[in-house]
């Protein structure tokens, strides 16, 4: 165990189970908001994420993202199969923890950032053709984005774009794509009211505790900019819930459970790229504005162009993933992680040009792969439920089973 730093390697191991959290309480946030009719159905949107990329993952999923790198587009395959990838540290991501801990860790981030996604097509996808498109999407497009930025050699890594745990990675390819899949599946037949509230609240508490380890843990050490990542984390999902609150209030004269959790997503999201490069003073404005307009977004924006991103993917994941990329780029500093770069307030307006490039391109590849990958499903057979299943609930329809004793409506 040459060069492993135990308490690095138990802090990441920990960070792994915090971010693994996030899928079940991903379900329970997802399930709440969809009519008791479909509950089961958008909980198994999470829970196969979690089988389907382990296995992906295993086999070629992890080499895709971290082998060794071809033209800074993708990993090569050195560690199909996990072949090398033992208990020595791979000192390109990680000196002091085993390597087989660091692929553990970004596996949880594979999982969730495709769990994501089925928010935006919830209540209208046949079950069989998602497990595909789980496998597809993953593969085509988040392996590939996730070399770019985070693989050794990969084209935005090597152009100096900052992206700590995933604004790009995660938040951006799966607004997009979530967009992308609302927009070709079509809207829902019908748009009912949320089944149980109470679960989306304790969904969203599940996310703000897992959401530390996926932050603080992408130190992938025990140190300041861990325990940085750690505050601006909380900081930030706390001003959002205070700034979507008070344009919840302005518009609506009322605050709303919904509106809570939801704010508190939006800040989790916007910071997720920062948390290890910006101050927690930053982190309270990269709050405030994603409360402001992530809240903007999904009001006013998403009925004005009048497309159906069920669960606000896009509204919540792609704006705050975008306006995060962009208060990198602002906020940035290397008196917080001598490892990134000074942002535009502390006299480099370089780095505004470089996340703007990470963040456009992140759009366009995410936006263009999950088309094709769609299309490709399509062409076999039709993901869309048929209008018949689809009223009468996918929970019967494509498992067999109902979430509340026939209740569910």
């Amino acid at each position: 165990m040459s060069g492993v730093n135990a308490a690095d390697t138990v802090f990441v191991i920990m960070s792994t189970v915090l971010v693994m959290i996030m899928t079940p309480g991903l379900a329970l946030f997802y399930g709440g908001m969809v009519r008791g009719k479909n509950t089961l159905n958008s909980t198994l949107h999470s829970y196969s994420a979690l089988a389907v990329i382990s296995v992906q993952w295993i086999f070629i999923g992890y080499t895709l993202c971290f082998g060794t790198d071809i033209g800074g587009l993708i990993g090569g395959f050195n560690f199909a199969g996990l072949k090398g990838v033992g208990i020595a540290p791979n000192a390109d991501y990680s000196s002091t923890i085993p390597q087989q801990a660091f692929m553990m860790f970004q596996l949880m981030f594979a999982i969730i950032t495709s769990a994501v996604i089925s928010g935006s097509i919830a209540e209208r996808m046949k079950f069989i053709h998602w497990i595909l498109f789980l496998f597809l999407w993953t593969t085509l497009v988040y392996d590939p984005i996730a070399h770019w930025v985070w693989g050794a050699g990969g084209w935005l890594r090597n152009l100096g774009a900052l992206d700590f745990a995933g604004g790009n990675v995660v938040e951006i390819s799966s607004g997009i794509s979530g967009l992308i899949a609302a927009l070709m599946l079509g809207k829902r037949k019908n748009v009912g009211k949320p089944s149980s509230l109470p679960l989306t609240c304790l969904g969203a508490g599940l996310l703000w505790f897992g959401w530390y380890g996926f932050n603080a843990g992408s130190a992938l050490a025990v140190n300041g900019v861990a325990l940085n990542a750690f505050i601006t984390t909380n900081t930030s999902a706390a001003t959002s819930v205070v700034s979507w609150s008070i344009c919840e209030y302005i518009y609506r004269r009322k605050v709303t459970s919904l509106g809570v959790v939801s704010g508190i997503v939006a800040g989790l999201v916007a910071i997720t790229p920062a948390a290890g490069f910006v101050s927690p003073m930053a982190s309270v404005v990269i709050g405030l504005v994603a409360g402001t307009v992530c809240y903007v977004a999904i009001t006013f924006v998403k009925s004005k162009l009048g497309y159906d991103d069920a669960l606000d993917v896009f509204g919540c994941h792609g704006i705050g993933g975008i306006w995060g990329g962009i208060a990198t780029g602002i906020f940035a500093w290397k008196s917080i992680n001598p490892a990134g770069a000074n942002g535009l307030i502390h006299g480099n307006p370089r780095l505004i040009g470089i996340q703007l490039i990470a963040i456009l391109s992140s759009i366009a590849y995410s936006a263009v792969g999950t088309f094709i990958v769609i299309k490709i499903i399509n062409a076999l057979s039709a993901m869309r439920a048929t209008d018949k299943n689809e009223q009468t609930g996918l929970d019967v329809t494509e498992h067999g089973e109902e979430a509340y004793g026939g209740l569910g409506v």
